[in-house]
């Protein structure tokens, strides 16, 4: 479904992304994992077409995606904070959207589902943070993506917007989907995720799954199993420090 192939990116002489290889593949739930300024973030904006990588390619579909803006079309995305132009309300900015894309939309369903009935003339402005976010979520599955992307979809949501999202992640997933997911949540990872993509100074240290990364590390959770790959990470990279001095 979506193929990354020797991706760099460079913000001036600040090298975020270096030589990023994967695969991913339709069906499963990917949790993108590391530090912050490990490069998740630019490497999930490259997907999304809001930055161009300087070398390497992304294939989706089997179609590389440079001057190629439709394949956004098969893309939802949930980011981490909503911005909306807040003099409409929320059915103004779905049949915007709608507009927009010039595409069949089922937004009345997740309206439904996340319980929205009672937002839908209100102004975006007035709206609680959670309540933003469950629209954010209806953005992103109202169009019945192939890919679908989650960056900390869970801020700001109640725990009862938090489970349903779970449970549309899994039953899209079981439906096909390719899901990404970036989140410093781990219960959610080890609740959702199929395998476990770990990012730091810009480069994959692990892939695999949640138990997988557990057990390389000879740790009891995936916590401690994270902590001990950071700890690692720094000690090799201190030694490759002192070898260049």
């Amino acid at each position: 479904m979506i193929e990354i192939k020797n991706i760099t990116k460079a913000f001036g002489k600040l090298q975020v992304l270096k030589g990023i290889d994967i695969n991913l593949e339709k069906g499963k739930i990917y949790a993108f994992l590391g530090p912050n300024g490990s490069g998740k973030t630019t490497l999930i904006k490259t997907i999304l077409g809001l930055n161009q990588p300087d070398n390497g390619e992304i294939l989706i579909q089997n179609e590389n995606i440079k001057n190629n803006w439709q394949y956004k079309s098969c893309i939802g995305y949930m980011p981490q904070i909503a911005r909306f132009p807040e003099n409409l309300n929320m059915m103004e900015l779905l049949g915007m959207t709608r507009d927009i894309r010039k595409t069949a939309s089922d937004e009345e369903k997740y309206i439904s589902y996340f319980n929205l009935e009672g937002a839908r003339d209100k102004k975006l402005k007035n709206l609680s943070g959670g309540t933003k976010q469950k629209v954010n979520a209806v953005l992103a599955f109202m169009f019945n993506p192939d890919i679908l992307i989650f960056d900390e979809p869970s801020v700001g949501l109640d725990p009862v917007a938090h489970l349903k999202l779970k449970d549309l992640m899994r039953e899209e997933r079981d439906n096909g989907k390719t899901i990404l997911l970036t989140t410093h949540i781990l219960s959610e990872v080890e609740e959702l995720a199929d395998e476990v993509i770990f990012l730091l100074d810009g480069k994959i240290y692990f892939q695999g799954t949640v138990q997988n990364l557990v057990q390389t590390q000879n740790e009891s959770n995936l916590e401690r199993a994270i902590a001990q790959l950071l700890l690692q990470t720094e000690k090799k990279s201190k030694k490759l420090s002192f070898q260049a001095a």
